[in-house]
């Protein structure tokens, strides 16, 4: 039997508690599954509110949070989401950190995070991104968010400015990551073989290689990404933007 806030809780009555967990989980991750964050969300945290150290709901919760954060324009109701994001990594962190989902959920609730914050933070942030980022691919080398998340975080350090490596000096006291575009290409090329229908990860693709004037593989990763089945307003908006850069690099 099991002890409950002082008293005993019935065999039958604890199947029952553990019965609407998996009830509701299931139906979460049906909305979810059907593209209906906002009402996902809602449930998972309901499933929460029954059992805080539901590692799944807490991953799950942190996920949404993240992905309706970024639809804001409004920075404060941004923040508003990543906070509540970074509050239920923490926690499913906490829960196994040895799991690649908790790690990669840390890293990609920083890096909205560093997106909002000051450059000392955004520095500090983007050091903690990596360390999770390693730890995610070190449990699970086939996560594709993880790979998409690096190769982002690749180009990004491999093309500091000068003030940027300057702040890293005075902040850190030492040089930026020593990293390359060759690597964050490599990384994005791993998100898009281990998840091909994610439209995203042929956009940023895309627009590396249109940074570094490698016309060719832009054109062809473009052309693919516009044969991808699409369900979401933000999926049809960034096949729209595909189209624009494909048209681009055709004239």
């Amino acid at each position: 039997m099991l002890i409950l806030m002082g008293g005993v809780l019935p065999v039958q009555q604890a199947f029952a508690v553990s019965s609407d967990h998996k009830q509701l989980l299931q139906r979460a991750d049906s909305l979810l599954s059907h593209y209906k964050d906002t009402e996902a969300l809602r449930v998972y945290e309901e499933v929460l509110s029954l059992s805080s150290d539901n590692y799944e709901a807490l991953c799950k919760a942190s996920l949404l949070h993240n992905r309706i954060g970024d639809r804001y324009a409004d920075d404060t109701r941004k923040l508003q989401h990543f906070n509540k994001a970074k509050d239920y990594a923490l926690r499913a962190y906490v829960l196994n950190a040895a799991d690649a989902e908790s790690n990669y959920m840390m890293a990609l609730t920083l890096a909205h995070i560093a997106l909002m914050s000051g450059p000392k933070q955004r520095l500090t942030l983007t050091r903690e991104i990596k360390s999770y980022l390693d730890a995610a691919l070190a449990c699970d080398a086939f996560h594709a968010g993880a790979w998409h998340l690096l190769g982002r975080w690749q180009y990004k350090m491999a093309n500091l400015n000068f003030a940027e490596v300057a702040a890293s000096k005075l902040f850190l006291g030492d040089a930026p990551a020593d990293v390359s575009t060759k690597e964050a290409v490599t990384s994005m090329q791993k998100a898009i073989e281990y998840n091909p229908q994610n439209i995203r990860y042929y956009f940023d693709l895309a627009s590396i290689y249109r940074e570094i004037k490698d016309r060719d593989n832009c054109i062809s990763v473009l052309e693919r990404a516009l044969t991808l089945n699409l369900e979401t307003k933000e999926e049809l908006e960034l096949s729209r933007r595909c189209k624009i850069m494909l048209d681009e690099q055709l004239r």
